[in-house]
């Protein structure tokens, strides 16, 4: 969260000299649950001092210093201050926060966990590590547009119905949890040209802003949806990053490795829930195969390059490689992931549960774009997969996208 500017200094708040213990626990936990240090620290720099610029389609937005340095951080804030940002997405000064700062979903965060959570960021060291200015185009950036904006894609949360609810484990607190603090319509809901989540379609799926990765829809069980798994494997998904033949990669594990690992477990059910109950209906039909002489050169490369982890049959390891005959992430409309991983490689996150989770090497140095689109439209048709072929043009436009 960027801190609003401020017109002018104020006294400085007062604190007591010893939080109270369990309080900053919680707030710690709430920190982890949110994965407030994947956006508020960079590699390398203190904690909670501001993270690396996030590219945005309409600019670069600088996450803020959250340490309780008086100038630099949040240390002039108040509870009160904190849990405006989080409620309302209004700086201690009332200036509007900028979206990027997904107050549309802190909304729902109760004042309990806000001040648990402002309690804990209380206790860090002091940063002076000065806030940069978000590098928006006039006049995205302008007071004006953010208060525009806020009017057409934010409600604030009635605090009547916040997070004061059923006790874990329970599908209403994993609600409370995916909706608001865990933020996860911000990456699994697609938005409209202003980038407001587009709640008609909640849970759809949608690509990154980084217009590479794409956070699967969690409705929809040809993609990520978990309505017809069982709640402990989702908790297992969920805290080691893979369940038998599942596994997580890219950004969501990240979020994995960042937070949810360390999910209480009444919460990591709670969550899982929640999950079950999103389903929007039946799949779409499957799509004829490819042509022969795509799954004929598609054959030869997977024989040399993947059958050897993968299987010859694509039925993958347990607990090791994930199958690929079946898989709903082979099978998905967008072939942006199954691309990524084939270029960049892939790697789940070292869990406590699964400290040490097997990978998958880089192949951009190896395949070429007539290679990669044949050895993926072969997976994707065959063993009894059915998936429209994979182009030339959908392993080029994500090889040489511009790094945001």
């Amino acid at each position: 969260m960027a801190p609003a500017v401020r017109m002018s200094t104020p006294p400085p708040k007062t604190f007591p000299a010893n939080q109270d213990a369990t309080l900053v626990q919680r707030g710690a936990y709430l920190a982890r649950l949110g994965n407030c240090a994947q956006c508020h620290t960079a590699r390398g720099g203190a904690a909670y001092a501001g993270g690396v610029g996030l590219q945005t389609p309409f600019g670069r937005v600088n996450p803020g210093n959250l340490t309780p340095h008086p100038t630099a951080g949040i240390g002039q804030w108040s509870e009160g201050d904190f849990w405006r940002a989080m409620h309302q997405g209004v700086g201690p000064d009332g200036r509007v926060l900028n979206p990027a700062f997904p107050y549309t979903s802190f909304t729902r965060v109760s004042r309990a966990d806000s001040d648990a959570l402002f309690a804990y960021l209380r206790t860090l060291p002091a940063s002076d590590t000065k806030n940069k200015s978000h590098e928006l185009p006039w006049p995205l950036g302008t007071q004006t547009a953010l208060t525009a904006w806020r009017i057409l894609h934010f409600s604030e949360a009635e605090t009547s119905t916040i997070a004061q609810v059923d006790a874990p484990p329970s599908a209403r607190r994993g609600s409370e949890l995916v909706q608001g603090l865990g933020h996860c319509a911000e990456c699994h809901t697609p938005r409209n040209r202003l980038g407001g989540l587009r709640t008609s379609a909640a849970w759809n799926g949608a690509t990154l802003p980084d217009g590479r990765w794409y956070a699967p829809a969690l409705n929809d069980p040809s993609e990520a949806g978990l309505s017809n798994w069982e709640a402990a494997d989702i908790v297992t998904l969920l805290t080691r990053g893979q369940h038998q033949q599942a596994y997580v990669a890219g950004p969501m594990a990240e979020v994995v490795r960042n937070s949810t690992q360390y999910l209480e477990p009444g919460d990591a059910l709670s969550m899982a829930l929640y999950l079950q109950t999103l389903n929007k209906g039946a799949a779409a039909p499957k799509p004829a195969a490819a042509s022969g002489r795509e799954n004929a050169l598609g054959a030869k490369l997977y024989e040399k390059h993947c059958a050897q982890c993968h299987g010859k049959s694509g039925e993958g390891v347990d607990n090791a490689y994930p199958a690929l005959a079946d898989n709903r992430a082979v099978l998905m409309d967008s072939t942006n992931n199954l691309v990524l991983i084939l270029l960049k490689g892939a790697y789940g996150p070292s869990t406590t549960g699964k400290p040490q989770p097997f990978g998958m090497p880089p192949y951009q140095f190896v395949l070429n774009d007539v290679e990669m689109a044949s050895v993926l439209s072969f997976i994707r048709n065959s063993w009894g997969n059915h998936a429209l072929p994979v182009t030339e043009f959908d392993i080029n436009k994500i090889r040489n996208a511009p790094d945001r």
